[in-house]
């Protein structure tokens, strides 16, 4: 990409976004080299990209897109937390994933016919940088790389989902909370003095896994009876790795052993 800056278009970003434009921070510099959607750029693309970054914030519970609208922008989050659901034509909901910093909260293949396959929604107070659809595509179109960063990041996704039903088809319905738990601790965990806090609510984790709310929560009974972990109304704490008895403690240690409190 050449150093020169690429004329602004003349549509306005929308309303809720600031302009581009600005000064590049340092921050936002370090964010984007560091995506795995921008892996491979020259520094100076990677500064070009930064500098046409505009700058969101997301309120608790704010919708950042819903399922089934035209995809608009690219959305990298730089601090803070989404969740991902898919609604099915009986209007049951299921949560797919949890993006936190660093994660885009929205990628997509490159074509502008394309339609956001679910919604997202901030479940705390969160600040992302986006782009508007033209400006990647026009960074596409001049760094290959990124072409290739979207396919393996999408690759990492599916690989995920095809995981998540092999458990279901296979794991007991303990062996599946587990593994859920542990995947949690590792991308939305919160370390405190009790051990690894993950905000979650007995319905989100029944979505995840394939169960019910009243499967979920008589497992989390039982395992908080034993003293495994702490079962709060709308969080699972997990005791640091070494201390736990449950059957996830290997994926603990394997996954959140950098996770202690501060």
């Amino acid at each position: 990409m050449s150093s020169s800056r690429i004329p602004l278009d003349s549509t306005p970003l929308s309303r809720r976004v600031m302009h581009p434009g600005h000064s590049v921070g340092s921050e936002n510099l370090v964010l984007i080299c560091n995506s795995p959607l921008f892996q491979g750029l020259t520094e100076c693309e990677c500064e070009e990209v930064a500098y046409y970054a505009g700058k969101r914030i997301f309120g608790r519970n704010e919708v950042l897109f819903g399922q089934g609208e035209p995809i608009r922008e690219f959305i990298l989050l730089k601090c803070g937390c989404v969740k991902h659901t898919q609604v099915d034509s009986k209007g049951n909901e299921v949560l797919l994933r949890f993006c936190t910093a660093g994660d885009f909260a929205s990628v997509f293949s490159g074509s502008a016919s394309y339609t956001h396959t679910c919604s997202a929604k901030a479940t705390r107070p969160s600040l992302a940088l986006v782009w508007d659809l033209e400006r990647i595509q026009r960074f596409l179109g001049q760094c290959p790389h990124m072409g290739r960063n979207i396919s393996r990041v999408l690759a990492t996704q599916l690989q995920e989902m095809e995981d998540r039903f092999r458990e279901l088809a296979t794991e007991t319905m303990s062996r599946r909370l587990a593994l859920v738990l542990s995947r949690l601790a590792a991308q939305i965990g919160k370390a405190t003095s009790e051990g690894i806090q993950i905000s979650i609510t007995r319905e989100e984790l029944a979505q995840m896994m394939g169960s019910t709310v009243f499967t979920v929560s008589r497992q989390l009974s039982e395992w908080s009876a034993q003293g495994s972990l702490l079962s709060r109304r709308k969080a699972v704490i997990m005791p640091y790795a070494g201390q736990i008895g449950l059957e996830y403690s290997p994926l603990a240690s394997r996954h959140c052993s950098n996770i202690r409190p501060n």
